[in-house]
């Protein structure tokens, strides 16, 4: 069997996601399982290059998980022919300079979201990547999450009958790092590094409303900055400028509403740190990362409204598990074996740098929104 190594450029993987998500669990996870198999029979086996700006974080990371290639050079690895595929996790403010960068070097882009700071930046990335014609592709995860699947497998069925609206609860407690330390990274929480949940969480929430329930057409967005002040890594206090909760109301293509609330300033009491409550004629279905439960029509309860009484019924009762018909896979490894078959097999992919600007476009026009206080057409993107 014919095997071929390729060469990843990994800038940005000593931070939390891109260390356990893309490199421990979807690429060292793919390498460690001798790689994915092509439709000639060919074995593609990634070989990671690790970029960073920290040596001595690297030189542990490359050490501990036997990575032997990494720099903290980003030109050295871009100018190595040994190198196909350009891959950012890094700062936000950072990522539409360095793609641009490896696109020039002729390398294939995979990158996080936001692809940019701003949508002229973007759709700039677009056109360069089309002009050379490199291979590209932006991560959207969350479509891989074994729940959402489950709720695209039932919209498929026709289990909802005509999907009415869709409500999506989003985050949890993070901490401010004076009494216990932050779960995320600082810059997050300052607007002038890139931070900020509106541009974190509404490029996410584009995707997965347009590619399971509708097409966005229109927001209506308040942000708002709950917690002024919080410390960063060194336990020193600063400032924080960026927006930590979202509250945004969408219209989809077909007269389905969604409400999403996103914020880092919540307690959980649900079933995840997300949950998809989708509702429609026939049934309702709620969905975290792994689960999935449902409720027909069939199944309903028939509660009236007393405020003197307790209620007696167990709302939580009457609903079915969604079985787990395969194994549960993690979601960026998914999607990474799947942009490394593109890559070689072609065919099918949108995922790819104009998903990443849509995402960044309805960013862009929910914090318009929030500043004007009033709801924003999504226009076609112009291309």
């Amino acid at each position: 069997m014919a095997e071929h190594r390729v060469g990843i450029i990994m800038n940005g993987v000593t931070g939390r996601m891109g260390t356990n998500q893309h490199l421990i669990r979807s690429i060292l996870a793919i390498r460690a399982d001798g790689g994915i198999t092509l439709s000639d029979g060919t074995r593609v086996l990634p070989d990671p290059f690790l970029v960073g700006r920290n040596p001595e974080k690297l030189q542990r990371l490359g050490e501990q998980y036997g990575v032997e290639r990494w720099s903290t050079d980003l030109d050295t690895a871009l100018e190595s022919k040994d190198n196909e595929v350009y891959f950012d996790a890094a700062t936000t403010e950072l990522r539409a300079e360095n793609v641009q960068r490896a696109i020039a070097a002729g390398k294939h882009i995979y990158c996080e979201k936001p692809v940019a700071s701003s949508l002229k930046e973007a759709l700039k990335l677009r056109t360069l990547a089309e002009q050379a014609g490199i291979k590209h592709g932006v991560v959207q995860d969350k479509l891989f999450l074994p729940g959402l699947l489950k709720l695209g497998m039932l919209r498929d069925s026709g289990f909802f009958g005509r999907i009415l609206s869709v409500r999506i609860e989003f985050g949890y407690w993070v901490f401010e790092g004076n009494q216990q330390p932050a779960q995320r990274p600082s810059w997050n929480y300052r607007k002038e590094d890139g931070g900020g949940i509106i541009i974190d969480m509404l490029c996410h929430w584009r995707y997965v409303l347009d590619n399971l329930f509708g097409e966005v057409k229109s927001v209506s967005c308040l942000g708002t900055r709950h917690i002024p002040q919080r410390w960063d890594e060194r336990q020193d206090p600063y400032e924080a400028t960026a927006d930590d909760a979202a509250y945004a109301t969408f219209e989809l293509e077909g007269g389905i509403i969604a409400q999403v609330n996103s914020s880092w300033c919540t307690r959980v009491r649900r079933d995840d740190l997300v949950t998809f409550h989708v509702d429609g004629t026939r049934g309702s279905a709620v969905a975290g990362l792994m689960d999935c439960v449902t409720q027909s029509l069939e199944k309903t309860p028939r509660p009236i409204w007393s405020p003197d009484t307790r209620q007696s019924i167990n709302f939580t009762a009457d609903w079915d598990q969604v079985p787990d018909d395969v194994p549960p896979e993690n979601g960026f490894r998914v999607q990474w074996e799947m942009f490394l078959r593109y890559l070689f097999d072609g065919g099918e992919w949108r995922h790819t740098l104009l998903e990443g600007a849509k995402g960044i476009q309805l960013a862009e026009l929910g914090l318009q929104s929030w500043k004007e206080r009033r709801w924003i057409d999504v226009p076609p993107l112009e291309i």
